[in-house]
């Protein structure tokens, strides 16, 4: 659990024209979802979601609902931003119990890029996947996997099955050994082209070969 406890109401005004009321209000539509009682219309004080982002937990995290006293464990599924402030405006939640296993896509960070001699040699790294779909306990989310460049060269893949999990989290995908990064080189392409200074001398020697071809 991420510490996280969001208040919410149930929305009564839905559709576009009701999403935008609440916006005017000072919060947040939403929608949760899962479980018996099927998707029901929420909201959520602005000020609370933004805080929520900002620290860093609130996605793929387990975070708490109260309505009324009543609390639900949650995971966040979707959150939809303004394109110009960048702020939220949509939020999807789904239901969970702790002790549900789920599918939750868990943030890759690398570490050691000093040590990587493929990097140091400039050589780039190339992630191929930012994130990574695990199957684990919903109370037992990891919070990032970290992958060590030391040692890595160019030409260099990193796979999952060289990555040890969180006990009791495994990938989603199981059929292939798919590869998360690579250490790529650099091409560097040179194109020589004769400056004016390079070019002010054959040109004039070739003035001179044609006076003299004229006396001749």
């Amino acid at each position: 659990m991420a510490g996280i406890v969001l208040n919410v109401d149930v929305r009564e005004k839905t559709g576009t024209g009701g999403a935008r009321a609440t916006r005017n209000s000072g919060l947040i539509p939403g929608v949760l979802y899962g479980g018996k009682r099927g998707a029901i219309p929420i909201q959520i004080n602005a000020k609370d979601v933004e805080l929520a982002i900002r620290s860093g937990k609130f996605l793929s995290h387990m975070v708490e609902l109260n309505h009324q006293g009543e609390k639900q464990p949650v995971i966040p599924r979707a959150i939809q931003f303004h394109p110009v402030s960048d702020k939220p405006i949509h939020v999807d939640l789904y239901r969970v119990e702790e002790n549900a296993e789920i599918a939750i896509d868990v943030v890759v960070h690398f570490k050691n890029h000093e040590a990587s001699p493929g990097l140091k040699r400039g050589g780039a790294l190339n992630v191929v996947r930012h994130t990574i779909k695990l199957k684990c306990k919903a109370n037992k989310i990891p919070e990032e996997i970290v992958i060590d460049l030391t040692g890595r060269d160019i030409g260099d893949s990193v796979h999952i099955s060289q990555i040890t999990l969180p006990d009791g989290a495994r990938p989603v995908i199981r059929d292939r050994d798919f590869t998360i990064a690579t250490i790529v080189g650099r091409k560097v392409e040179e194109e020589v082209v004769a400056t004016p200074t390079e070019a002010a001398p054959a040109a004039a020697a070739g003035a001179a070969d044609a006076k003299k071809d004229e006396k001749k």
